[in-house]
């Protein structure tokens, strides 16, 4: 018994020290991950430029929109295109004088709608201090990394702190006492949040990982295929045959993004990445628009635009559907909107764990004691 006291002392000691050291930067990742939840649904409120009236017509070719992309900066080379669907803009982004710019093209003209700055962006700026803390990303994204880390620490800990000595006592640890003393509300609003909040924590967190580290993203590959590869998941690198498009004069890229809707014409959402000469022109497509799952992926030749492989959502291997998930599942996107709710809720009770936490450490580590008052000495004789 003394040797679970003894270690149930030094998890809280783990719990507390680790708690009070990551508590500003949980909270800055947590809150800025609530706002974030429904950043495409505020956008949409807000930003009037994200629509434009769905035509029964195609979509402008990508050479085109990267054309006129590259022509607001010679100097940088802009290579994917994303077409959000029928009726919103087509997106290219440009770097200019090292400012990000997103440019919104109307998909069916290529009139250029709206030319967003991204370093001024609410949204991108929440996204940034999300991922980054608005530091340098490789600095950044290291101290996020390891607070994330921490923060499943102190879910597993916390959780072992939380559990009751006795059945009985169960019931308890599962309300908030909203009748007692403010600090003993604020102790149950602490263990009761944490609790019912750390299996959606613990995913949020967990996927959150797999973006700062890339063994956790190839973990999740590893895991879901049992530790088998499978070659179909993966492109060719590069491209070993230089053959001139002579058949077709039409640009590769442009041929690439026509067999991808003649491949997937249902599909809400599409991309198209037009990397080096010598590396192959790569294409997404989704079923809903914005909605980043359940994608199939094209590879085609940089020069002639022939099909070199593709790789149909259903034909992908469970591994590498859990990787493309990742984003899905962290921002709750996954699940439509039942999961966003579930996500926003989990990461607003999420940064209130630092909060609360910090209370009850300083309401025990500064609590005063009520003192008794002295009894009056010309009363004491009287009596």
């Amino acid at each position: 018994m003394a040797g679970k006291k003894a270690l149930k002392s030094i998890i809280h000691q783990i719990h507390l020290w680790l708690g009070l050291a990551s508590g500003i930067v949980v909270f800055i990742v947590a809150i800025t991950g609530c706002i974030f939840t429904f950043h495409d649904e505020l956008k949409d409120v807000f930003y009037d430029y994200r629509f434009v009236e769905d035509q029964d017509s195609t979509f402008i070719a990508p050479s085109f929109l990267l054309k006129k992309a590259n022509d607001f900066q010679p100097d940088f080379e802009a290579t994917m295109v994303v077409y959000n669907g029928s009726s919103r803009p087509a997106t290219v982004t440009i770097t200019e004088d090292g400012t990000n710019f997103l440019l919104n093209f109307d998909p069916y003209t290529g009139k250029l709608i709206k030319k967003v700055n991204l370093e001024t962006e609410f949204f991108t700026i929440i996204e940034e201090l999300h991922m980054y803390l608005l530091l340098p990303q490789e600095i950044g994204k290291q101290i996020v990394g390891i607070s994330s880390i921490i923060f499943v620490i102190l879910l597993l800990s916390g959780f072992v702190l939380w559990w009751p000595k006795k059945i009985k006592y169960l019931k308890q640890r599962l309300s908030v006492k909203w009748s007692a003393r403010w600090r003993r509300i604020n102790y149950d609003w602490h263990n009761v949040t944490g609790f019912y909040n750390s299996i959606v924590a613990l995913i949020l967190a967990i996927t959150g990982l797999a973006f700062v580290y890339e063994p956790v993203h190839d973990s999740f590959y590893a895991i879901a295929n049992l530790g088998e590869r499978y070659e179909s998941d993966f492109f060719t690198s590069e491209i070993k045959n230089n053959a001139e498009n002579n058949q077709n004069k039409q640009n590769a890229i442009d041929l690439a993004f026509q067999q991808t809707l003649d491949l997937q014409p249902e599909s809400g959402m599409y991309f198209v990445w037009k990397q080096d000469k010598n590396s192959p022109i790569i294409t997404g497509a989704y079923p809903k628009s914005l909605h980043f799952d359940h994608q199939s992926n094209y590879q085609f030749h940089p020069k002639t635009g022939a099909l070199l492989h593709q790789s149909g959502y259903d034909s992908k291997s469970g591994g590498l559907k859990l990787q493309e998930m990742t984003y899905g599942l962290h921002s709750g996107q996954y699940f439509r909107l039942p999961g966003k709710i579930i996500a926003f809720l989990c990461s607003l009770f999420v940064a209130a764990l630092p909060i609360t936490g910090f209370y009850i450490w300083y309401g025990r580590k500064f609590k005063t004691t009520k003192r008794k008052p002295k009894r009056n000495p010309k009363i004491a004789k009287k009596a």
